[in-house]
């Protein structure tokens, strides 16, 4: 076995929490059982890589057996990446029926025609979620097997989640690979980032409901007795108050977790409204800005931000519209008082 490989596999043991190595190893089933009991579990994790290492030597394994561990890991850990949604697109009605056989061919295909120093390693699982792993090289050097990029292809639906390598040259390769692969006609990156997958998978699959405009909450209870003293109509417009507030907030959340997202950004383009009289403006052109927000729960922070009287409710539209923007990307138009909008894809 390569040297190379050995200590990537090494330090692929070393990631994996001591006490789910057996049952990581198992999932692998690259080692027999037998091979696995010969190993102890209860010493140290670097006694442990050195045994397993030792173990896949016997049989010796290639860089494809390790990136399939390195691809097990990453599916039982997606948070340790960040994530990134893509969109593909299709021209007209035109429909495909997928054949994952043809998928890889035309995947390989089309990345290693662009770039020889490369590997590649597909996995299937039950959701229909086809992982990708891609350790880029270049003309001149092996594939760095430490920076692969990950991406994640639903065969039923048009969205694919990328982790990108530090390379970002390798990005535009990726994805004209799988628009290729997919027999889509373009792609395009829907502005949303965040460690966790499933968060990202819930958004763009509608698997949470944000809004029901038919609710009606019970009456807050109060936790304590105003005093005598106290001017009741004053109780009484605060827990008004606070029932509109919560009231609300559900509307434009839905009463259940929010799906954890860390970035969003959009384009928004407004016209300037202004005094004729003040000439501020020669010309009539929209004003551009591009919007970021960029938070550990992105979603739970704009949720909080009513009941904790840091801002108004109900909120603007253009902080609750962020999970509609990202379901429908290409569709949303935002209009806001008196001076009109649109969002503009990137």
């Amino acid at each position: 076995m390569d040297e190379t490989v050995a200590e990537y596999i090494r330090r692929t043991v070393l990631k994996i929490p001591r006490d789910e190595i057996k049952a990581m190893l198992q999932k692998w089933g690259f080692l027999s059982q037998a091979q696995l009991e010969t190993v102890n579990f209860h010493q140290i994790k670097e006694n442990i890589s050195q045994d397993v290492v030792q173990l896949c030597e016997e049989n010796s394994a290639d860089i494809k057996q390790a990136a399939v561990l390195d691809i097990i890991y990453n599916h039982i850990y997606p948070n340790k990446r960040i994530w990134s949604v893509y969109q593909m697109n299709r021209r007209g009605e035109e429909t495909e029926v997928f054949d994952l056989t043809d998928f890889k061919k035309k995947f390989k295909r089309r990345l290693q025609s662009a770039l020889k120093n490369v590997t590649i390693n597909f996995r299937e699982y039950e959701d229909n979620a086809i992982w990708i792993r891609i350790a880029w090289g270049t003309p001149y050097t092996k594939p760095n097997q430490y920076k692969a990029s990950y991406a994640v292809y639903h065969s039923q639906t048009p969205y694919v989640f990328i982790s990108a390598s530090v390379l970002k040259s390798n990005l535009p390769l990726l994805c004209q690979a799988l628009v290729v692969a997919a027999n889509y006609h373009d792609i395009r990156e829907m502005e949303l980032r965040s460690h966790s997958l499933n968060s990202l998978k819930d958004i763009v699959f509608k698997r949470y409901s944000q809004s029901f405009q038919s609710y009606y909450p019970r009456p807050l209870q109060e936790r304590n007795v105003a005093p005598e003293t106290e001017d009741l109509r004053i109780v009484q417009e605060n827990r008004s108050e606070k029932e509109r507030i919560q009231r609300l907030n559900w509307e434009a959340f839905g009463d259940g977790p929010q799906p954890k997202l860390e970035f969003a950004q959009y384009k928004l383009e407004t016209m300037f409204k202004s005094d004729p009289k003040m000439d501020v403006l020669d010309k009539k052109e929209p004003f551009r800005c591009l919007v970021k927000f960029s938070s550990p729960h992105l979603l739970e922070s704009l949720k909080s931000l009513a009941p904790a009287g840091t801002a108004d409710a109900p909120l603007s539209p253009l902080l609750t519209c962020i999970p509609q923007k990202a379901r429908n990307y290409f569709k949303i138009r935002e209009k806001r008082g008196l001076l009109p909008g649109s969002f503009v894809s990137p």
